[in-house]
């Protein structure tokens, strides 16, 4: 367990806080303290907030932060900080304190003053639901109803703590029903993700030899928790959901040896008109619409079944800007194909130097992306390209920070490290040009020939296929 004290520097400041707080019903304090920065502001938003973040809140000298909400939004806030983030529940009279350490911000993560002691229950939960994640392919591996017996009984302990928890602290509906939410939807999601850890994609059609009571949980599921369309753990039960409930569809229209195929249009198109049908609220709806289509089209190479796809999506989505997303993605993704000349995007140097793309390409050249809060990533990815670069000389690597964060915290990184600045970039606008290059995920890797063309992507650069690659492009 780690334990933090606040700075007595604060506790004034904590004071004021909740004497004024008393003195205005409607609002709330925010605030707190980031150890080991990635950059100098926290992104707060707003309960249920689509794009716009409500405050970026600036650091001090002290890496201090602090913002009076009022009038104050009753709910979950998300807060981000160099890409990671987490929530906070925030009510009237509430002055929440939060402490943390960006090398180990979810364990490090504690909050104090007035409505500490909710988000520290919150925080303990949501820890345990993370545990049970990271150990989820070992108990998938048991018979369904030993599986069952054993999540059922850790489900009942939680829920029997919160209870006491509860009780004791006299605490809100609202705290009841996120907590309520964060236990019986994890132990939701673990239920739906089972079939497919358990029988595999080649053995999944016997799914349906499952007990007749597996899913009786089902029940009790609202689709439609308006206030919780942010929160990641009943949107993560949501789309296990209909991955899962898609099966049949997908199993009716294939042959009786079928593997298990997830980019199946046919699956893919039942889990959107599930989705169109059993959700009624809009901002939930979209959101896993959108995350469907998105996840389709940016694996699958098939154009024919990309327009299927995206015509389904585009005719069930009400959010104007998403359908503009999709349709973009699915322009961008056509123009990274096998090929097709990588598209330009401007980059800037150590030295803060702007380049075009194509000006520093004069090789095959393989592009990798790094994350300056993805630690473990960016330091084995750094250290094998380096391997490479001593084994193929005729290739360039190019490394890019996909961080929009200020550039000094991405050459501290490389300074820390050691790493040569040669061949390092950021993007000039990495919004924009992480949308030209389909780029969501740090492990993806554009390999391109001497004439900028596209000869293929990957995501593993461990892997036989990428190095052989690599041997042949040498060559």
């Amino acid at each position: 367990m780690r334990i933090y004290i606040m700075s007595l520097l604060f506790l004034p400041t904590l004071l004021c806080c909740k004497q004024n707080a008393n003195e205005a019903d409607s609002s709330a304090y925010f605030g707190g303290e980031i150890i080991n920065p990635t950059n100098d502001y926290v992104l707060l938003f707003s309960p249920n907030a689509q794009t716009e973040t409500s405050d970026t809140l600036y650091l001090n000298e002290n890496n201090r932060f602090f913002k009076k909400l009022d009038p104050l939004k009753s709910g979950l806030y998300t807060f981000i900080h160099g890409g990671q983030y987490q929530m906070v529940l925030l009510e009237p009279q509430d002055s929440v304190m939060l402490r943390l350490n960006t090398i180990d911000f979810d364990e490090s993560l504690v909050f104090t003053g007035s409505g500490a002691k909710k988000n520290n229950f919150l925080v303990k939960i949501f820890l345990e639901n993370e545990a049970d994640q990271s150990n989820f392919m070992n108990i998938s591996q048991l018979q369904p109803e030993r599986f069952e017996k054993y999540i059922d009984s850790v489900r009942t302990e939680r829920l029997n703590e919160l209870a006491d928890f509860s009780d004791k602290k006299e605490l809100s509906d609202m705290f009841d029903k996120i907590a309520e939410t964060s236990i019986n939807y994890s132990y939701y999601s673990t239920k739906e993700m089972y079939p497919f850890a358990y029988y595999g994609y080649r053995n999944l059609r016997n799914y349906k030899e499952l007990p007749s009571q597996f899913y009786d949980y089902r029940n009790d599921i609202d689709y439609n928790i308006g206030s919780l369309s942010n929160f990641f753990i009943y949107n993560r039960f949501l789309y296990s959901h209909f991955n899962n409930m898609a099966l049949e569809e997908f199993y009716a229209n294939s042959p009786e040896d079928a593997i298990f195929n997830k980019n199946s249009v046919v699956y893919n198109l039942e889990k959107l008109k599930l989705m169109n049908d059993r959700i009624s609220n809009d901002t939930i709806k979209n959101k896993l619409l959108k995350s469907t289509a998105r996840d389709f089209i940016s694996m699958c190479e098939d154009s024919t079944a990309v327009k299927e796809i995206v015509a389904s999506y585009l005719d069930k989505s009400s959010n104007p800007e998403d359908k503009n997303y999709i349709k973009g993605l699915s322009s961008a993704i056509n123009k990274l194909k096998p090929g097709k000349i990588i598209p330009e995007v401007e980059l800037v140097d150590y030295n803060n130097e702007v380049h075009k793309l194509s000006t520093i390409i004069n090789k095959p050249t393989v592009i990798y992306f790094w994350s300056s809060n993805l630690k473990i990533h960016y330091k084995n990815s750094h250290y094998k390209i380096m391997d490479f670069k001593k084994k193929y000389p005729n290739i360039n690597f190019i490394a890019i920070n996909i961080n929009d964060n200020d550039k000094k915290y991405w050459k501290k990184t490389l300074d820390e490290f050691k790493f040569s600045s040669d061949s390092e970039y950021q993007f000039k606008d990495p919004i924009a040009a992480k949308q030209t290059l389909v780029l969501n995920t740090v492990y993806k890797m554009i390999v391109i020939d001497k004439d900028m063309r596209i000869v293929d992507s990957y995501y593993n650069m461990f892997h036989s296929t990428f190095q052989n690659k690599l041997k042949e492009l040498n060559q």
